[in-house]
């Protein structure tokens, strides 16, 4: 560990706390689930930062009984001298002023995640409480606020001989949809900051539950690589590591190639995910492309070819992590989901060029491997662009432009209609009849269906099944997929709720990441729940989801002459039935398919539909406890 002074002279003010609790979507992207563990994260980045500084190697996140959030580090704790600015405690103006804090001082911090400074004062705005316990100079000290004000002076406990800063919050139910944290959603985010920052021990427990995760990773994102990678077939057993120090930059990428046909590339900048990438993505992309480029031309692989390689093609099959530590980012918007340092790019590209013709020329079967995957990409493309060829000219010829299965609405907003995607002709007929036609569309689906994780976007375009899908979606696939033209803006998986129907799902939920995950990213994807059965005695009647629902609506009519009905599949109801339970818009009930966060998505769906067998049954053994309502 090293040492060094970090007192209130290092706090620079900018700007007082004001408007968080009336705007708090301002500050934290919104008031629901994703809100409310940012609230979280941003408390965790503050010791993440006393990490990358280098006097913090333990954080220990927990989810008290009481349903609280309790973050420890063993950093240098938050300063409690009085800052001159203000007059008060130090610690009561990193929590009470928006950008105030250590980052704004260039002895104190390198380079720092967070929301620069305004973080963990708003996290204590939109608390109901918040307590802080900081270990330093040989005392613990203590204060307590409440939503954003504090209700005691900064207190002395006692001598300590430990150092670091617990925070203790509770989120503000008046602000917030759901005050209750989830321990996956946070496994998620903590497991990533322990890749990013090798040697780190995170610490994430569940007091509710007793669940408990313990992350430390040595070998940092390369681990972060073979995690991501681990249920897929790698074309080589290592992967590719290039670190640069330039300019004040620190950037580093770990890249290794599967033999599947996706693309998952995630970047980092100071710890933040940045989802919409930015220039050192667009750096590491121009270097890789580059570099492979180069090494084909050089080794004559193309004599033979119609295509070359693009950048899309050399990035089939690639997993990778970038991450890059700068000291003053430039991020686009609030949430800093987009680096925006122009002079990032230009370095990255030349490092990531340099270091991989070094690499390719040290391995040249790695090399061969990685060069005749991209022309094989290439190949696919031009087939899949004879596809895409062909589908429009189906579409310009055909009448309608749209699938002949396809039972149309006659409303044309998007916003107001919705398609259900129905498992079979039979209870594809019973939606036709039952629905309303005027905002909801019915397209059977039927046979078997494709399973698009094990197929190239060829394959995908030429599929009957899928085909359908991708005409009456009129927004394209892939990378040509455009959210701005879908024809409906609720796209619902309508399939038996049996095993059968479950595998439907899934594939048609696996189709909808890989291929169209902007309609899932934008929320416009559901799976509808049909119930399993109906409960009945004369003119009375319920219908229910479980054997528990089952038992407590006949308790409710009393036994004696109560009739139950079990749906082993949706083709057993009428057309009535079919709009009473799973068309109507008041009684029906759906599954929003959320994806907040992508490498958990990525993980999920290879596991589900890849081809390794052992890690599909660990996963189904695994989380089927925590599974409610299942009917096998």
């Amino acid at each position: 560990m090293q040492s060094s002074t970090y007192t209130a002279s290092n706090i620079k003010v900018l700007k007082g706390l004001e408007a968080v609790r009336k705007r708090p979507a301002m500050y934290i992207g919104g008031t629901s689930e994703r809100g409310l563990h940012h609230l979280v994260y941003e408390v965790i980045d503050n010791s993440i930062d006393e990490a990358l500084a280098g006097y913090c190697d333990e954080i220990i996140c927990t989810i008290t009984t009481e349903g609280n959030i309790r973050v420890e580090d063993n950093g240098r704790g938050i300063p409690v001298d009085i800052q001159k600015d203000m007059g008060v405690p130090a610690v009561q103006v990193v929590l009470t002023v928006l950008h105030a804090g250590g980052k704004f001082d260039d002895k104190s911090y390198k380079v720092a995640g967070g929301l620069h400074g305004v973080g963990v004062s708003v996290v204590n705005a939109l608390s109901e409480f918040l307590e802080v316990n900081i270990f330093k100079d040989g005392k613990e000290y203590f204060m307590r606020f409440e939503r954003g004000l504090p209700v005691t002076e900064l207190q002395v406990l006692g001598d300590t001989n430990k150092t670091g800063t617990v925070v203790t919050f509770r989120p503000d139910p008046l602000i917030f949809e759901t005050t209750e944290f989830s321990f996956d959603y946070l496994t998620s985010r903590l497991r990533e900051l322990a890749f990013l920052n090798s040697g780190l021990r995170i610490i994430l427990k569940d007091e509710r539950s007793g669940r408990v995760h313990d992350f430390k990773y040595e070998g940092g994102i390369k681990s972060f690589v073979e995690y991501l990678n681990q249920n897929k077939k790698p074309l080589f057993p290592n992967p590719i590591y290039i670190s640069s120090v330039k300019e004040g930059m620190e950037f580093e990428v770990a890249l290794q190639y599967n033999e599947g046909y996706q693309e998952n590339i995630f970047s980092f900048a100071n710890n933040i995910n940045t989802t919409e990438g930015g220039t050192h993505l667009s750096g590491f992309k121009s270097g890789l492309t580059r570099a492979v480029n180069t090494y084909i031309k050089n080794a004559d692989l193309l004599k033979n070819e119609k295509v070359s390689p693009s950048g899309e093609d050399i990035r089939e099959g690639l997993t990778a992590v970038i991450s890059l530590k700068i000291a003053n980012p430039q991020f686009e918007g609030q949430t800093k989901t987009k680096l925006q340092n122009s002079e990032v790019e230009g370095i990255v590209n030349s490092a990531v060029y340099e270091k991989l013709m070094e690499y390719f020329e040290e391995h040249p079967a790695e090399a061969k491997n990685i060069t005749m995957k991209s022309i094989l990409a290439a190949r696919s493309r031009e087939a899949a662009r004879k596809a895409r060829e062909l589908t429009r000219r189906k579409t310009v010829l055909e009448s309608g432009s749209l699938p002949g299965k396809l039972a149309d609405c006659t409303l044309s907003d998007p916003e107001k209609t919705e398609l259900f995607l129905v498992e079979g002709d039979s209870a594809g007929g019973s939606a036709k009849q039952g629905r309303d036609r005027s905002f909801q569309a019915i397209l059977p689906l039927w046979g078997k269906m494709l399973n698009t994780e094990k197929a190239r976007v060829d394959k995908v375009l030429n599929n009957d099944k899928i085909q359908p899908i991708i005409l009456a979606l009129g927004a394209g696939i892939g990378q040509e997929f455009d959210i701005s033209k879908l024809r409906y803006h609720k796209i619902i998986i309508m399939a038996d709720a049996d095993v059968d129907g479950s595998h439907i799902a899934t594939l048609l939920m696996t189709f909808f990441y890989r291929y169209m995950r902007p309609v899932i990213e934008e929320g416009k994807l559901y799976i509808a729940m049909p119930p399993l059965f109906q409960v009945r005695k004369g003119k009375q009647k319920v219908y229910v989801y479980n054997e528990e629902e089952r038992d407590k609506a006949i308790r409710e009519f009393g036994e004696k002459g109560v009739l139950v009905q079990r749906y082993k599949g949706l083709g057993e109801m009428n057309a009535e039935q079919l709009w009473e339970t799973t068309l109507d818009p008041k009684n029906r009930k759906m599954i929003a398919i959320k994806m907040d966060d992508a490498i958990e998505a990525d993980r999920m769906f290879t596991i589900l539909m890849g081809d390794e067998v052992e890690p599909r049954r660990e996963f189904i053994q695994e989380n089927a406890r925590y599974v409610k309502n299942l009917d096998v």
